[in-house]
Order: C-alpha cells, then sequence, then structure tokens
C-alpha cells in the first residue's frame, strides 16, 4: 500500500492515510453476497479454529488453490472465492471460526429431488482439504425453482419441529426443522419463487448464517449448565457463612470466615473470567441471528411457525440461561465482597482493640520500669557515695595522722556526705538525659 493518497485530480494534495483506514474500507466489503443460479445444492461447514488452527488452515487453502492453479487468499485475506470443475468454494475466516461453503453442480441434484442424492454422498469436496478444527455446523442447503418442486416443503421434515416462512415479497419460501439428517447435516429447503441469481444469493448466505450463528450462540448454553452447580454451591456457603457471622464474636472464627470467603470469591472470579468470551459472544451472535431474520422480514405460511417464532420459543430460553448465569455470577461476586468487607471491618476493630489493650499493658510496663529505674538510680547514687565517702574518709584519717588536719576525721568525712551524693547524683542525672537525648535522635 502506497504511504500516501492524493485527493482530487492527480495535481491534488498527497495525505499521509491513517494506518487503519485500508482495512476499515475494505471490512464494508468483505464478505459480499455472490449470485447463485437456481436450483443448487450448497453445503455449508463451520469449524471451531484458534488463532493456530487459523494459520494451518490458510496454509491448507493456499496449497490447495495453487495445486489447481487458482489464486490463493493472501495474508491479510479473510475471505476467498474460486471455481473449479463447475464446483464454487467459498472460505471465510472469523474470529473464533471458519467456514467452508461449496457449491454444487447443477446436475448433482437428481431432477430436483430435494436433498436427493443424500448430503453424505456429495461430501467428497470437503475431504479434498485437512479438516482445520472441530466441526460446529453442517448445512444441507438446497435451492430449488417452485416449478421444480415436487412436494410440498413440509413433506420434507419433521413436523413437530418445522419453521417455514416467506421473504419480504413472497419470492421465496425457506423452511427447515432444524435437526440434523443420518449424515449429520441440518437440511434447508429454499424454494425460488422468482428471485433471481443476485437476491437468491443474498438470501442463501442470509440462512446459513443464521443457522450457523445460531448454533454459535447456543454454545454458551453448556457453559452455563456447567457453572450452575459450583453458582449454587457459593450461594449456600454464602448464606451459611452469614448466618454464623452473626453469632461468633472470637478473632480465630473471623480469620477463619474471612479466609473462606476470600476463597469462594476466587472459585467465581476464575469461572466468571473462564466463562467472560463465552457469554459475551453468545449474546453477539444471538443479536445477529436476529438482525438477520429482520432483514430477511418473514412472512406465515399456513399454521407452520416462521424461523423468528420458532427461534424465540426454542432459543430464547437457551440465551436467558447464559444471561441469567452471568447476572448470578455478578451478584454473588458483590455479595461476596461486601460479606468480605462486613468480616474484614469486624477484624480490623478486634485487631484495634487487641492493640489499645497490648499499648495499655506497655504503659504499664514502661511505668513499673520507670519506678524500677528511679529505685535503681537511688540505690546506685547512694552506694558509690558510700565507697567515694569511704575513700575521703581514709584520705582524711592519713592527712589527720600526718598531724596536717587538727579537726576530727569524722567531722570532716559527715561533712563530705552531702556533697558527695549531690555530686554523684548530678553526675548519674546528666549521663542518663545524655543517653536519652542520644537514643531520641537515632
Amino acid at each position: 500500500m502506497s504511504s500516501e493518497v492524493i485527493i482530487g485530480n492527480g495535481g491534488g494534495a498527497r495525505l499521509v492515510p491513517h494506518p487503519l483506514r485500508a482495512a476499515i474500507l475494505g471490512e464494508v466489503h468483505a464478505r459480499p453476497f455472490t449470485a447463485i443460479e437456481t436450483p443448487r445444492r450448497i453445503l455449508h461447514f463451520a469449524f471451531d479454529t484458534d488463532p493456530a488452527r487459523r494459520d494451518a488452515d490458510r496454509k491448507a487453502l493456499a496449497d490447495f488453490c495453487t495445486r489447481r492453479g487458482l489464486a490463493p487468499p493472501k495474508i491479510a485475506d479473510k475471505h476467498q472465492r474460486v471455481t473449479f470443475s463447475g464446483t464454487a468454494l467459498r472460505w471465510e475466516q472469523h474470529s473464533e471460526f471458519t467456514t467452508y461453503t461449496w457449491e454444487l453442480p447443477a446436475d448433482a441434484n437428481a431432477g430436483g429431488t430435494p436433498f436427493h442424492p443424500p448430503s453424505g454422498a456429495i461430501a467428497g469436496p470437503m475431504g479434498l482439504l485437512p479438516q482445520p478444527g472441530p466441526l460446529l455446523v453442517a448445512v444441507d442447503l438446497h435451492l430449488v425453482a417452485q416449478s421444480s418442486a415436487p412436494a410440498a416443503p413440509e413433506k420434507q421434515f419433521d413436523r413437530a419441529s418445522l419453521a417455514i416462512a416467506e421473504n419480504s415479497d413472497g419470492q421465496a419460501v425457506f423452511a427447515t426443522d432444524f435437526q440434523a439428517d443420518p449424515s449429520g447435516f441440518v437440511r434447508i429447503l429454499v424454494v425460488d419463487r422468482g428471485l433471481g441469481a443476485e437476491r437468491a444469493g443474498a438470501l442463501v448466505q442470509r440462512v446459513l448464517e443464521l443457522e450457523t450463528y445460531r448454533t454459535l450462540a447456543l454454545l454458551g448454553l453448556p457453559e452455563a449448565q456447567r457453572l450452575a452447580p459450583a453458582i449454587g454451591r457459593i450461594e449456600r456457603r454464602l448464606a451459611e457463612v452469614t448466618e454464623e457471622m452473626r453469632t461468633t464474636s472470637g478473632l480465630a472464627d473471623n480469620h477463619r470466615l474471612l479466609d473462606e470467603l476470600t476463597a469462594l470469591a476466587a472459585e467465581l472470579e476464575a469461572d466468571a473470567a473462564a466463562s467472560l468470551f463465552r457469554f459475551g459472544a453468545s449474546r453477539a451472535y444471538n443479536e445477529i441471528v436476529q438482525m438477520r431474520l429482520q432483514t430477511i422480514g418473514e412472512r406465515k405460511v399456513g399454521g407452520f411457525p416462521t424461523w423468528s417464532s420458532f427461534l424465540a420459543r426454542r432459543m430464547a430460553p437457551a440465551m436467558r440461561t447464559c444471561v441469567t448465569t452471568e447476572e448470578r455470577q455478578a451478584n454473588l461476586s458483590r455479595k461476596l465482597a461486601r460479606a468480605a468487607n462486613l468480616l474484614r471491618t469486624r477484624v480490623d476493630v478486634e485487631l484495634e482493640q487487641q492493640n489499645q489493650d497490648l499499648l495499655k499493658s506497655m504503659n504499664a510496663r514502661t511505668r513499673l520500669q520507670l519506678r524500677l529505674q528511679a529505685t535503681v538510680e537511688g540505690l546506685s547514687v547512694a552506694a558509690i557515695s558510700y565507697y567515694v565517702v569511704g575513700l575521703f574518709g581514709y584520705l582524711v584519717k592519713a592527712v589527720h595522722d600526718a598531724h596536717l588536719l587538727t579537726i576530727d576525721p569524722a567531722y570532716v568525712t559527715a561533712a563530705f556526705v552531702p556533697f558527695a551524693v549531690l555530686t554523684i547524683w548530678w553526675i548519674l542525672r546528666r549521663i542518663r538525659k545524655r543517653h536519652i537525648a542520644g537514643s531520641d535522635k537515632a
């Protein structure tokens, strides 16, 4: 792609486009309708493909096209349509699935008899390519002209689950029972009352998309059914824990309950994260189904239900189950969070009370230590004074014996006692203050 576009005539301004401009413009034309002549037999397959499978599938298709002299898909292509030996293949890649649609030649229709020969007998072209992933959808669609239809559509299907409708102007009738035939294909009959190739191609593609997206939307139902027991168990245990919270008061019990709530919340969030994409995809696919039905514009045929009414009765409960399961997860997550916050608050209050009791005990011990320190300090002053006065007494006595002092040594020693005590007390106090000041700075 050129890094510049010219706006206007050849001498117009050269502008640098946004990196995604080409992709956005091309998306509108990503999957165009193709004209289909009546009669036609169409086999449609959809496979579950993750990124690794998609790459392998693209390479396999490119090799398939190259060996037959056909144009292979480009790296960025999401769809490809090739024709060989009277058969047309339409390939499309989507975010999580890949479709193959085979338009078989008219001579496979066996004189216009619907679904003859059986789909299993004409599914050989799909075997020319390796299976890209697990099969999700297999549709056998037969497009026949009204003049060649040998029997009414209701003769081809199970009446108990038959859905028939006309398009908006009555130029086509489409019918199915949404059941798999012995070969595993869901059969769809489209009767052309004068559509023309262009409109027939558009209708066929929309009908195939209806069945494809209907199947993909229902993938959320098994996930919802899988999660339902775990959600119910967590809901019951949450009720038991909240009831137990009303009777427990000890810190150990509250810690135990809080740990259990945390484990329940972790389990719930893990399941919710695992099912987030599946439920979101089911909602999106269901919306596409409803949009396709609205685009076709169904009209009733006889006393049979339309596709919209049939799917509303059969498919809507499944979609509601998915929505309800997702809502239960969200509501339960909020309840678990509230219960955990209540317990956490209770634990914090109890811890604060314990801290207050501990501080009171530490204060009492500190006061006791101060008293003991004061007592020791007094004893230290007395003991040191005793030794200092004793030494001073020896000194005075020696001076007296040397006839250098005429006063009685006992009087001199006694007079020295208060001075010694005060001096030693002052020195010890200075030392203690200096140590305390050094501790504060540290």
